[in-house]
């Protein structure tokens, strides 16, 4: 789950089994992002649609990183080769995707600052390079964002419209890398999706209630309103 739980989702899509041992061949899919603040969600959406549309070999793994920055350390750390899906901030029109590969990811990702999970993500491959636990490879698909600001909003239009070129991209390097990507027959079962079904692009975007009755810009709990702020 992205967000607000204390640990992260992680699931395995092929026969190994949650509590197998680590692959020497792991191959981590790591969806990052905050799925509440639009295109903010861009990568999560990704690993959920891999997870919806594919299976892998048994040392892939699919995980829902959300924003848990350090508490994706171990994630990293057993990977061999690492995929990670991202809304980043590259100054291009919106929906425009890049690709960056191995060493120039975390000099990137620490120049490219947009959210604070990117900055704690940086910190995380930082440190499992100095562990001596980093994968072999490593690209970084991300994306340019439309809308960071719309409070439980959902992706723009024109960024998941991108989603269709970043699968495909992934799915490249995954069969480059030994993954065996085969589409589904069936999705898979609800105890075995990569986040929770309320979470999920359909069930989120249906629920969201009319602005009439929602806040738009954060929790208008902690929102100071206009009249104080005028005097």
């Amino acid at each position: 789950m992205s967000l607000v739980a204390p640990e992260t989702e992680c699931h395995d899509p092929g026969n190994s089994g949650a509590g197998s041992p680590v692959d020497d061949n792991t191959i981590v899919v790591l969806g990052i992002g905050n799925v509440l603040w639009a295109d903010e969600g861009f990568g999560v959406r990704c690993v959920e649609a891999l997870d919806a549309g594919w299976h892998f070999a048994p040392n892939v793994r699919l995980v829902d990183g959300g924003t848990q920055g350090l508490y994706l350390i171990q994630h990293v750390q057993e990977a061999k080769k690492l995929l990670i899906l991202d809304a980043i901030d590259y100054d291009l029109a919106p929906g425009t995707l890049k690709q960056v590969e191995n060493d120039e990811v975390p000099r990137f990702l620490g120049a490219k600052k947009m959210s604070l999970h990117q900055t704690g993500f940086q910190e995380v491959l930082m440190l499992a390079q100095l562990t001596g636990h980093y994968p072999l490879e490593v690209l970084l698909i991300g994306c340019q964002p439309a809308e960071l600001e719309d409070f439980g909003g959902s992706l723009r239009p024109i960024v998941k419209a991108a989603m269709q070129d970043a699968l495909a991209l992934a799915l490249e390097r995954l069969r480059a890398w030994g993954a065996n990507p085969q589409p589904r027959d069936t999705p898979p079962a609800e105890a075995e999706r990569v986040n929770v079904p309320t979470l999920a692009l359909a069930a989120y975007e249906s629920g969201r209630p009319a602005a009439s009755v929602a806040c738009r810009v954060g929790d208008e709990r902690f929102l100071i309103p206009e009249h104080r702020v005028q005097e």
